[in-house]
């Protein structure tokens, strides 16, 4: 979450007249970022994390866990720590956002949208030596410590993608009644938002641009008694307070789904994100290109949301519902009816796959990208023109079809090409799995590149263990050149294939045959041993030869029982190990993280939304239909914290969270 601007926010009849004139503000505060940074060199490549938690207060008379609104307090608490302002922690800077550095750097907590989360980074970027790598997991354990130290007894910090029964009544503390202003859920309460002018705006405006609720149907998991077909018996058919509460009414609950009608539901969940700074902009295009086809293979390989709004779904991750949570989308751009009003037919959510592909690399055949990608002509002809080469115009193009939602009137006296507000405005809400972020204004800190698709893990040790990993592919693509490059539309694909129930054991995933530039050896082991080439060849031949429908086992570990088949990531990451000569003791550490990767990706180890499902299907309380209820939900959460707590001691946790078959 960025920093949060201060003023008076438009509503949307207001906002909608002036989006264009933010459009263009925004492109060419863009355009003067580019043209000062587009040859700014980094001397090393530097990284963060983004871990994101849930705050629960229990009430263990009750045997009631609920989720904490009192985020500003924790937040308060910490910003006003003098331990952690000795030690440059705490909150940022609001003025500056910048945290003070020091020998010993405190993490840094910032709010999210929901009320009862907190995110947390480390107080400085990790760097690129293989003892920083070492750090992260103590440093997430650091993380959440601290934030307990700073709540109420009864409160804890909790990394689930989202709290079983958000929506269900009276699942916060304190209780508030549903169906207000802003939201106008008949789910959840307006003051389950964090109270920052941008948030409540953020979601009015959603729903007013959209002209009805936000609409969230989840496949429900049919259990043996499960009542079908499926009729969501929380839904309220008879609730005449506001206009949009005739959605139900005209069929936006959809049979044998779970329901839900409010941004909450989606931007109400925590996931784990790693930004890398790239040397230059050459580098960091490479590596949102190379990343973004392993975008769902980490999803479904981190799948951990099973459970929404008390019932058990027939999906394993968070991504589509919170896409359909900030849909803005009119029923025109929807394609549900002609246009009239409306430039154009949308496919996507703002919070959607990545649709472009931007590196400047010869191995980018025309045949990868989507042509009938939606683009603001006008747009991609101005950038062109202040100097930006066809492929980032038409990135960038793209992500500006959108409306921008949040528009303060105070932004609007004058455009400053000294700041970023007016772009940072619409590409800050173009949620995408790959997000390519331009150096800040009057900032020494280079091109960007966040890889966004990842589900928050219940341990630090399995969030450092995909933060470590992610980290280590970056260097193994650049280090040895690789190539993941498919159609951009089989990325997208592999998205919802992502979405299945269990999707690591039981789907195949589009992924590319060969990763090298020529055909490599294979050395002994079966390690992937790459080809130095001083030129890529130009690609040649039919794409869909060059890429194949394959498990994430093949993925990950690949497919060794074929002698050309792809090496796997892992074995890639090896390899490129071995060739920087890490020291053993370093090297052995490493392998503990690389080995719950590689049997999470065999089906040794289970993902936490398998965990969780078979932990409530388990319970002597659970009643085969499909209904999570309050007990059940309070030794689930209860069971996690116990993990989380004694993680490290005798192998608590770890091997637990192994979820062995």
């Amino acid at each position: 979450m960025g920093l949060l601007a201060v003023g008076t926010p438009l509503e949307w009849p207001e906002a909608k007249k002036i989006a264009g004139h933010v459009r263009e503000w925004g492109i060419e505060q863009l355009l003067a970022i580019w043209r000062n940074n587009k040859g700014k060199e980094r001397d090393a490549l530097l990284w963060g994390d983004e871990v994101e938690y849930l705050v629960v207060c229990y009430n263990d008379e009750q045997e009631k866990v609920r989720l904490s609104l009192r985020q500003a307090d924790i937040l308060a608490a910490l910003a006003s720590s003098e331990k952690l302002l000795a030690q440059g922690g705490g909150v940022p800077d609001v003025q500056r956002g910048t945290v003070k550095e020091n020998s010993v750097t405190a993490p840094v907590f910032h709010p999210e949208f929901g009320r009862f989360m907190l995110e947390a980074t480390p107080g400085k970027p990790w760097g690129i030596g293989f003892k920083d790598l070492l750090d992260v997991e103590p440093n997430m354990k650091w993380r959440r410590s601290i934030a307990k130290d700073h709540m109420a007894s009864t409160e804890y910090p909790i990394t689930l993608t989202t709290f079983p029964r958000l929506g269900t009544p009276d699942c916060t503390q304190p209780s508030y009644p549903v169906s207000g202003p802003k939201l106008r859920s008949q789910f959840v309460p307006d003051e389950i938002a964090n109270p920052h002018i941008r948030f409540p705006t953020l979601a009015a405006n959603i729903r007013a641009r959209r002209g009805r609720k936000v609409e969230i149907n989840v496949p429900v998991f049919r259990d043996v008694n499960t009542p079908w077909p499926f009729k969501d018996p929380t839904v309220n058919y008879d609730l005449y307070q506001w206009p949009e509460d005739g959605d139900v009414r005209n069929g936006a609950a959809k049979e044998n789904h779970i329901y839900m009608d409010a941004m909450a539901f989606g931007m109400g969940s925590c996931c784990l994100q790693i930004t890398f700074q790239a040397k230059n902009i050459e580098e960091g295009r490479k590596m949102y290109d190379q990343l973004s086809p392993l975008g769902p293979i980490l999803l479904a390989l981190t799948a951990a949301t099973p459970i929404y709004k008390g019932f058990l779904a027939d999906t394993d991750v968070r991504w589509n519902q919170i896409s359909r949570a900030v849909d803005d989308r009119t029923a025109e751009e929807l394609g549900e009816r002609p246009l009239k009003n409306d430039r154009w037919v949308l496919p996507k959510s703002r919070y959607a796959s990545n649709s472009t592909y931007i590196s400047q690399d010869i191995r980018l055949r025309p045949e990868y990208l989507d042509p009938t990608l939606v683009i603001d002509p006008a747009i991609k002809q101005r950038l062109i023109d202040g100097g930006m080469d066809d492929l980032l115009a038409t990135h960038f193009a793209h992500l500006f079809v959108r409306d921008p939602i949040v528009v303060f009137a105070e932004d609007l006296q004058e455009l400053d090409l000294n700041k970023a507000d007016h772009f940072e405005n619409l590409q800050s809400t173009n949620w995408q799995h790959m997000r390519f972020k331009p150096p800040p204004v009057g900032s020494d800190i280079g091109w960007r590149v966040e890889f966004r698709p990842m589900e928050i893990q219940i341990t630090d040790f399995e969030n450092a263990a995909f933060s470590v990993f992610i980290v280590l592919v970056t260097r193994a693509i650049l280090s040895f050149d690789l190539n993941f490059y498919i159609p951009i539309q089989r990325v997208s694909e592999n998205m919802e294939t992502a979405h299945i129930r269990d999707a690591v054991n039981t789907e195949k995933f589009y992924f590319r045959k060969n990763p090298f530039s020529h055909r490599s050896a294979r050395g002994t082991g079966g390690t992937a041993t790459p080809t130095t080439t001083s030129r890529p060849p130009t690609p040649v031949g039919n794409v869909e030869d060059e890429y194949e429908a394959m498990s994430i086992n093949d993925i990950i570990n690949g497919q060794q029982a074929c002698e050309d088949g792809f090496p796997g990531l892992i074995p890639l990451v090896e390899n490129y190990l071995n060739s920087m000569n890490v020291d053993v003791e370093t090297r052995c550490e490493l392998a503990r993280y690389l080995d719950l990767i590689r049997k999470r990706a065999d089906g040794t180890y289970w993902t936490a939304a398998k965990w969780m499902r078979h932990f409530v299907m388990g319970h002597e309380k659970y009643k085969g239909d499909s209904v999570v209820d309050e007990e059940v939900q309070y030794e689930l959460v209860k069971v996690v914290e116990g993990i989380t707590r004694n993680e490290g001691r005798d192998g608590v946790g770890r091997e637990m969270l192994g979820r062995k078959k």
